[in-house]
């Protein structure tokens, strides 16, 4: 379900052009869904993967969504391959060289991933290169990118003169070039997201852009948290769990059979309870969709139920069950654990089965990540829920298009820093000296100093 759309066009209040944005490697739209929301335009999106591309098509893209990209008339409007589209439409994308205030977007993040085995040669992990050599083409004003903590750790590579890299320090070095680069790990809690989430955070400011004087990008974003906070409503930050999602609870709303589903049954919705859950529940007429619950046996029922009342009663909320509790229950999975009602979510990940309500014997919904996740409840998730086994490479279903995203609070946090950025730019170049002279026609970087 859509609500009706806040923006104005390509234009904005003031009477100016909005900045423009391209979203690589953009999932099911967390960050592009920010950017929006935040006041950018956005000209397309890059996914290649079926089900999220559906996602963001059907929020950001089709007629009657909330937020529509302008879209260029060369680019299908399908699910691509950023090398492929890199490779066909070069000609294409070099008539958009200068002209794009920024790309973003997060490369994948699985062989970086402390939730994940950490594969160095993970052939995904090479889709940064493909990232930067679009970069290298378009030349945007901004570069801003978002990808695990992980990814700032040491790897072992026996063809880097150390024996080791980098990848965080690569990617700062490349970018530095032509961009001034500045970076930082940030807990999303600060931003009002009920997710005690880590990510190393990427802006880079092209050189003919910055002077000597110029403030460092996060020092704008830290500035303006409060008031960002303070327009949504949000008075208070880390929010719970229980606070995101309380009005979820079965127990409150009781079940209907799913409207996606056969042979399932979901939440009965019955409206918001908190200030959090009337922001995340704005403009809807109707119950959230992906209320799906799981099928849980009689057995896993009352597992789950004794392994709630330990955990409240040890004080092991959010945190992983011991080697002992897991194998009293028989248990092999290592890293689930019972959500703090009273605090921030652990990191969403893309199994479903790895967070287990903090009151509820059940694993949480795909809203109720999205809620922990930031999600509005007018955005819907398409594709399957979950997949299994090899497929996991290939597929990217529901939980795991919730899971990879960018949180959408964050997002807009900073999208709308970033406009006051730009704006301190240009009256900082109206009156103070370049770090680098700006070159005529679209303003090529100097090389690096």
């Amino acid at each position: 379900m859509t609500r009706t759309s806040k923006s104005n066009g390509n234009i904005t209040d003031d009477g100016k052009a909005r900045p423009t944005f391209i979203d690589i490697f953009a999932g099911c739209g967390g960050l592009s869904l920010g950017l929006l929301e935040a006041g950018w335009k956005g000209l397309f999106a890059v996914e290649h993967e079926a089900n999220a591309f559906s996602t963001l098509k059907a929020n950001l893209l089709d007629p009657g969504s909330q937020q529509r990209f302008s879209w260029p008339k060369w680019l299908p409007q399908t699910p691509a391959n950023i090398k492929a589209i890199i490779k066909k439409h070069r000609k294409e994308l070099q008539s958009l060289e200068g002209t794009v205030d920024a790309v973003v977007g997060g490369p994948p993040c699985q062989g970086f991933s402390n939730a994940g085995r950490r594969d160095p040669n993970d052939p995904r992990n090479n889709l940064i290169r493909a990232y930067l050599t679009f970069v290298g083409i378009i030349n945007p004003r901004l570069v801003l990118i978002e990808n695990v903590k992980g990814i700032t750790s040491d790897f072992q590579d026996q063809a880097a003169p150390t024996g080791k890299i980098n990848y965080a320090s690569w990617l700062i070095a490349s970018l530095s070039r032509k961009y001034v680069v500045s970076s930082r790990i940030i807990n999303t809690s600060i931003f009002g997201v009920p997710q005690r989430r880590h990510r190393f955070i990427v802006i880079a400011v092209r050189r003919d852009l910055v002077c000597k004087h110029g403030r460092c990008p996060f020092d704008t974003i830290e500035e303006l948290r409060s008031s960002f906070l303070r327009l949504k409503g949000i008075t208070c930050v880390p929010i719970g769990a229980k606070e995101a999602i309380s009005d979820l609870e079965v127990l409150r709303n009781g079940k209907q059979p799913s409207r996606d589903s056969r042979g399932f049954e979901e939440i009965a919705y019955r409206g918001p309870r908190t200030s959090y859950q009337r922001l995340m529940n704005s403009g809807m007429s109707a119950g959230p969709s992906d209320t799906r619950l799981a099928r849980h046996s009689d057995e896993i029922k009352a597992r789950f139920k004794k392994i709630i009342t330990l955990c409240h009663r040890d004080g092991r909320l959010s945190i992983s069950l011991s080697a002992e509790l897991r194998a009293s229950f028989g248990l092999r999975k290592c890293a689930i654990r019972v959500l703090d009602p009273d605090a921030p979510a652990p990191t969403i990940t893309s199994m479903p089965d790895d967070l287990i309500h903090y009151s509820e014997p059940r694993a949480l919904t795909v809203r109720e990540n999205a809620r922990l996740q930031s999600f509005p409840d007018w955005f819907v998730f398409r594709g399957k829920y979950t997949t299994g086994g090899h497929r996991r490479r290939r597929e990217i279903p529901r939980f795991t298009q919730v899971a990879n995203a960018v949180p959408p609070l964050v997002a807009q946090a900073i999208g709308s820093a970033l406009l006051c950025y730009l704006k301190q730019l240009a009256e900082l170049r109206a009156g103070s000296d370049f770090l680098e002279s700006p070159r005529k026609g679209h303003g090529a970087p100097s090389k690096r100093i």
